[in-house]
């Protein structure tokens, strides 16, 4: 059975639950199970990912989580370096990785984007997640 971890970053607590809400869902209608963490926000998410890495309990993993544009430049990095450091996971370790943290100017946008009966990209990072453990199984691809 395919089992993933969902680490997520409550720091915007009503968007995230959303966005674990549809992601919850699509891995329980497609028989997954599945394990959920919180982290203090998006940029220690791939550091969670890669800690769980290590003990090889995992299929694959979704990460959840919004960063909303402020003032200044920290959003940039914020968002730049969750991206990279997700992608330096699957490129050099092989990770199964579905992306779910919302880039976004503004709470509306966020909301819209989460919710489960509109955007929805909970259910997408879960389905990106599940297709990827799919392909390293085609393949036989380790981590």
């Amino acid at each position: 059975m395919t089992h993933i971890l969902i680490v997520s970053s409550p720091y915007y607590a009503d968007i995230t639950a959303e966005l674990v809400k549809g992601a919850a869902a699509t891995l329980t209608r497609e028989g997954a199970t599945f394990e959920q963490i919180d982290v203090p926000g998006a940029f220690e998410i791939p550091a969670a990912i890669r800690f769980a890495m290590n003990n090889k309990k995992f299929d694959g993993f979704i990460a959840l989580g919004c960063v909303i544009r402020g003032e200044t430049t920290h959003y940039d990095y914020v968002c730049g370096e969750s991206a990279r450091g997700l992608m330096d996971l699957s490129l050099q370790h092989g990770a199964a990785i579905g992306y779910g943290i919302l880039t976004v100017e503004n709470e509306e946008q966020a909301h819209a984007r989460a919710n489960a009966a509109q955007g929805n990209k909970g259910h997408d990072a879960a389905t990106a997640c599940l297709r990827m453990i799919e392909l390293k199984r085609t393949f036989d691809v380790t981590t």
